[in-house]
């Protein structure tokens, strides 16, 4: 009898879901395999680690990862990872949506808990549009792009996520493309391994929809875009890293700065009111 052949990632992916729902040349599936490997690569037990995700395409991701996971409501993905940080302070919290869960119905979660400082790792899939319902206008579909509901071209200006992250008080932010996968994977293994809130947005093609709406041709084509247009600015100012339509795009390592988390803000607050009769949360000091 012939040996089953182990897929390299079987630790860490539900093998039993394969083959997954995204469209050929989707950019989804190469930022699961960059999570994948920046797992492994970290060597993180993986019951200390868990994954949530929101609604869309992107929010199929908690269901093919080899950890507690949660598939939470349409823009919820964060909340639900705020409150399991909060209960479970130990594990390591993994926020993996797209732009129009976390950017838009969600958005108002984003910035709260990035102010907050809260202590997980989001990573955002940009595939400019709502994808899995068709097509529509996202707040991140670039101006005069066209959508399902948007056929002349949006008129709306769209979010720059890095810098909308940042702005809320994030301490790690980076953008690549799908294209990048080896930066990739680097950025999320310094996300995970970043006290605080780490943003990592991805932008990845959608060619079912976005491309065959704006005529940009297959997912070869936008990967040979990412490759042509693409530029490393590290520590560019991320207002000066908005994506218009079919321009540069600017990729790189934005921001890494140090901050009190919100528990090490919470236990110095208690700490200094109660003193030696409070024990801190989640195991810390209140030192810190």
């Amino acid at each position: 009898m012939q040996e089953r052949e182990e897929h390299p990632m079987e630790r860490l992916l539900r093998m039993d879901r394969i083959p997954h729902i995204w469209c050929p040349t989707c950019g989804i599936g190469t930022t699961v395999t960059a999570l994948a490997v920046a797992l492994e690569q970290l060597q993180l037990d993986l019951n200390d680690v868990a994954i949530v995700s929101g609604i869309g395409c992107t929010g199929r991701v908690a269901g093919y990862t080899k950890l507690d996971s949660f598939h939470t409501t349409h823009g919820r993905a964060i909340p639900f990872a705020l409150g399991l940080h909060i209960a479970r302070p130990d594990l390591k919290v993994i926020v993996f949506s797209g732009d129009g869960d976390i950017v838009s119905i969600g958005g108002n979660h984003l910035i709260h808990t990035a102010r907050r400082n809260v202590d997980i790792t989001v990573i955002c899939v940009n595939n400019f549009i709502y994808a899995m319902t068709g097509g529509q206008v996202a707040p991140t579909t670039p101006i005069t792009a066209r959508s399902a509901t948007s056929p002349y071209g949006n008129y709306e200006h769209p979010f720059n996520i890095p810098l909308l992250a940042a702005s809320s008080g994030a301490v790690y932010v980076a953008r690549w493309t799908a294209l990048h996968v080896r930066r990739l994977t680097v950025a999320i293994k310094e996300a995970l391994t970043k006290r605080g809130f780490s943003f990592v947005e991805v932008i990845a093609p959608c060619s079912t929809l976005y491309a065959r709406l704006n005529k940009l041709g297959s997912g070869l084509d936008l990967m040979k875009f990412y490759h042509d247009n693409s530029v490393i600015r590290h520590g560019a100012d991320p207002k000066e890293v908005n994506i218009d339509y079919q321009s540069k795009i600017v990729v790189g390592k934005f921001v890494d700065i140090e901050k009190p988390t919100y528990l090490d803000c919470l236990n110095n607050a208690y700490k200094k009111k109660f003193g030696d009769k409070y024990k801190p949360y989640g195991g810390g000091n209140g030192d810190d």
